[in-house]
């Protein structure tokens, strides 16, 4: 349909998580079931693209055209799977972004 007219934000992340918002055409968000999250067969189902381990993981009710997704930080973007190494590294530069210390 307009798979082509999806939008993807940066990745932005916490301690905990990496994040990304998919802005979607109102159109195609109007065919979405409401008061649910996506599974991934459903969100890569309407053209939603991005690398494994994303979680559809809440609702923007002022805004349902905008799906929200998180993955554990380090996880492997072709595996899906949380990597030791991935999330000491990830921790590490999230931590340089903020002048957090140990």
């Amino acid at each position: 349909m307009s798979a082509n007219r999806i939008e993807y934000s940066e990745k932005y992340a916490d301690e905990e998580n990496e994040y990304r918002h998919v802005i979607l055409p109102k159109e195609l968000a109007k065919t979405l079931p409401k008061n649910r999250l996506l599974s991934e067969s459903e969100w890569r189902g309407i053209g939603v693209q991005q690398s494994r381990g994303w979680q559809h993981y809440a609702i923007h009710r002022p805004e349902p055209h905008i799906l929200l997704f998180r993955r554990p930080l380090g996880t492997d973007p072709q595996s899906g799977q949380v990597n030791p190494e991935l999330k000491r590294q990830a921790l590490e530069e999230y931590k340089g972004q903020f002048g957090i210390r140990k």
